[in-house]
């Protein structure tokens, strides 16, 4: 989840403008890292400048404020996201097999060296009370999370409850790997989601 992906137009992470040129791109993911490593508000514009190699005045000719920049970050982590989920599934038709997928994604994104928890749960409890915009796009990227695992869920059992419950799973395994340092909490988080999931099947 580190990385950047070019793309469209806006997602719920609502950032205003695509990523699909090589300059902003770089951009995007030097503050990307730095944001994710360090937190959002210990690194200036100019880090970020020298990281992504290019000039102040052309870093803020794409990006006329930080929390533009921010919003861009989050949207093209949404994006991989959702990419990272869809690739969990691929070649899956059961949904069962699917909604246990979000947790095998999980082990492995947790598996990774530079994890630090869910960016948008970082971003949130940094700049939520100063910026709306930001807690928007993390309160829009959670809840399509939630309406992905939900569609899952109906989909299995005709119950959408199910994906809430799966949701919470996913992301209370997100916060334990991330404080607790536990890449295992998804595995755990996976053992749990199966006899919530067997048990809505017996009651469907």
């Amino acid at each position: 989840m580190a990385g950047t992906t070019s793309a469209s137009t806006t997602s719920a992470a609502g950032a205003a403008r695509p990523v699909d040129d090589e300059v902003r791109r770089r951009i995007v993911g030097a503050a990307d890292a730095l944001y994710y490593a360090r937190g959002i508000q210990s690194v200036g514009m100019d880090e970020v400048r020298t990281a992504a190699g290019v000039s102040l005045k052309r870093l803020y000719s794409e990006f006329p404020g930080k929390e533009q920049l921010v919003l861009a970050v989050l949207d093209a982590r949404h994006r991989q996201w959702e990419a990272g989920l869809a690739q969990a599934a691929a070649g899956l038709t059961d949904p069962r097999a699917r909604l246990l997928a979000v947790f095998d994604f999980l082990e492995q994104w947790f598996g990774d060296d530079t994890f630090r928890g869910c960016g948008f749960i970082n971003a949130f409890g940094e700049l939520s009370a100063t910026s709306p915009a930001v807690a928007e796009a993390a309160r829009a990227h959670k809840q399509t999370f939630q309406d992905y695992v939900a569609q899952l869920a109906h989909e299995l059992v005709g119950d959408r409850e199910l994906g809430s419950q799966l949701a919470l799973l996913a992301e209370g395994a997100q916060t334990t790997a991330a404080i607790a340092g536990r890449p295992d909490a998804a595995a755990h988080a996976r053992r749990a989601a199966e006899v919530l999931i067997d048990a809505a099947l017996s009651r469907a």
